[in-house]
């Protein structure tokens, strides 16, 4: 008898498998799912097999940008028993309890933002084989935007440029942005406003008086909008000038008021400490010697260099007698 060739056999192998229905194979929607917030979401997935004693489902869940590998169950059937697991676990259940006419589907109550991901339901069934024994279905809670939050950078001067930035912290799918000027003010001339609807960003060039006013930011998804709004004051130049050479005289009489305060409490302090005294024993350079008379003290000629010594009751003087002339 002629031997088969190896890929034959596979194939008719698989076909007759299939005929007999051992084959395992779960069906998914292919587009992604989306729910709003605080709704029901329901996670549609079938399969086919022989249900058995050995029939097991098993739903897990991912992060978005993570891998499949990263999955963690959610909830699982397994020996005629629903065990709910998990953080989601209070608000996970299946459509069909038990779960053995082919319906796998999940119902997800409550959607929180936390619950955008990929969510797996996979079917194992021993000892059928798998054909496609895993689904896989994409799930988006939709947030409307959070409040966003308007800021400013840049030289508010006229003939500068400043660059308005808008920013909400929540949405899902992202909002976009868009900035209007409030009240009726000339249209600016072209290319002097630029805005950028994704990053929420509104660059104003060639600024002038006109371009003053209150400008909104208006964040929007298919689940709401949200604004805030910011004022710009166009100022001019010298102005400006004007107002950095005031804040700088404002701050040098600050600093002399700081100096003169702290030279007349110096002044004070010095005043109340007490005169040198000398007591009775003490030696002064300057003291004179007992039984000399101040007007005989020595004086010092800084001049010359020695001491002068004035004339003094001791101090023998010569006279002379007074003899009549004989002629």
């Amino acid at each position: 008898m002629a031997e088969l060739p190896g890929p034959f056999l596979c194939g008719a192998l698989l076909g007759f498998l299939c005929l007999s229905g051992l084959a395992v194979e779960v069906k998914v929607p292919t587009e992604p799912l989306s729910t709003p917030l605080g709704k029901t979401a329901q996670l549609t997935c079938t399969y086919s097999t022989s249900v058995g004693d050995s029939f097991a489902l098993e739903w897990s869940f991912v992060q978005p940008g993570k891998p499949i590998s990263e999955s963690h169950p959610i909830l699982y059937f397994t020996n005629g028993q629903l065990y709910p697991t998990g953080s989601k676990s209070k608000r996970v259940s299946l459509l069909q309890n038990p779960p053995t006419a082919g319906v796998a589907t999940l119902k997800l109550t409550d959607a929180h933002p936390s619950d955008t991901g990929t969510y797996l339901c996979q079917v194992n069934n021993p000892p059928d084989f798998y054909t496609n024994g895993l689904g896989l279905i994409n799930l988006t809670v939709l947030v409307p935007p959070s409040n966003p939050l308007c800021s400013q950078s840049g030289r508010t001067s006229v003939g500068g440029s400043t660059a308005l930035r808008c920013s909400s912290s929540e949405g899902a799918p992202k909002p976009v942005y868009n900035w209007v000027r409030l009240g009726s003010f000339p249209t600016p001339s072209p290319g002097s406003m630029v805005q950028d609807e994704v990053s929420g960003q509104l660059i104003l060039t060639n600024l002038s008086l006109t371009s003053s006013g209150t400008y909104r930011c208006v964040a929007t998804n298919q689940m709401g909008s949200a604004s805030c709004e910011l004022t710009l004051s166009v100022t001019e130049p010298s102005q400006g000038r004007v107002a950095g050479a005031l804040i700088g005289v404002l701050l040098v009489m600050l600093l002399l008021s700081v100096a003169a305060f702290c030279l007349i409490r110096f002044h004070k302090e010095r005043g109340k400490k007490p005169k040198e005294t000398y007591g009775g024993s003490d030696l002064r350079e300057d003291a004179i010697a007992p039984g000399i008379s101040e007007h005989t003290s020595m004086r010092a000629d800084s001049s010359k260099g020695f001491l002068e010594r004035p004339s003094s009751a001791s101090t023998v003087t010569t006279t002379k007698s007074k003899l009549p002339m004989i002629v």
